[in-house]
């Protein structure tokens, strides 16, 4: 198998955050551009929504969308990242992290492929303030699970805030959230993370 992707891309870096827990050595990731306007025909090939990361499968069609390749990474090799106990809670938190990573990307598309005259500022603001909710929920209601066993929802929330350290930095969403910014300083310093810190 094989990992369509960007080191760059916070669905890419949950996926191989994912790998690095689990001790899956024999799924390497390579490199394809990916572009709104876009992208590389290789991974149009294998995602015709020309998003990463994909798996590709020699014998099996590709899978797209990282909760897709967690989930199947999981059951294939038996992580135990999604436990039954608390499947539901995990889900929940992984979506969250996905949404503040769906926002965030579209932050950075806005501000990367549109020129600055027509850049569009309160679609912009609304990005942040779905994202700044999901923070707060987290702060507010899911700490105490994102301080128990390590499982994809933690992973999940690693990568996104990662990636708003990484392109916006500049909104500071640790002010307001010092138990959510303590928790992520904290699971910055996994082997994983660190490993797979976009560049």
């Amino acid at each position: 198998m094989e990992l369509l992707g960007s080191p760059a891309s916070p669905f890419v870096r949950k996926v191989c955050v994912m790998i690095a827990e689990a001790g899956i050595a024999d799924v390497p990731l390579v490199q394809v551009t990916a572009s709104p306007l876009g992208g590389e025909d290789r991974l149009n090939a294998a995602n015709p929504l020309g998003k990463i990361p994909a798996l590709i499968r020699p014998d099996a069609p590709t899978l797209y969308d990282s909760r897709v390749i967690t989930r199947f990474l999981d059951a294939q090799y038996g992580a135990g990242f999604y436990p039954e106990a608390r499947l539901w809670d995990v889900l929940t938190i992984e979506a969250t992290a996905d949404g503040i990573m769906d926002a965030a990307v579209g932050l950075t598309y806005e501000r990367r492929f549109r020129p600055a005259e027509i850049q569009f500022a309160q679609w912009m603001d609304g990005q942040w303030t779905k994202i700044a909710r999901a923070l707060d929920v987290l702060e507010g209601q899911w700490l105490s699970h994102l301080n128990g066993p390590l499982d994809m929802g933690q992973i999940a929330v690693g990568s996104a805030l990662g990636y708003l350290d990484f392109r916006h930095d500049d909104r500071g969403w640790r002010n307001g959230r010092d138990a959510l910014a303590a928790w992520y300083a904290a699971f910055a310093t996994r082997p994983a993370m660190q490993a797979t810190q976009p560049g």
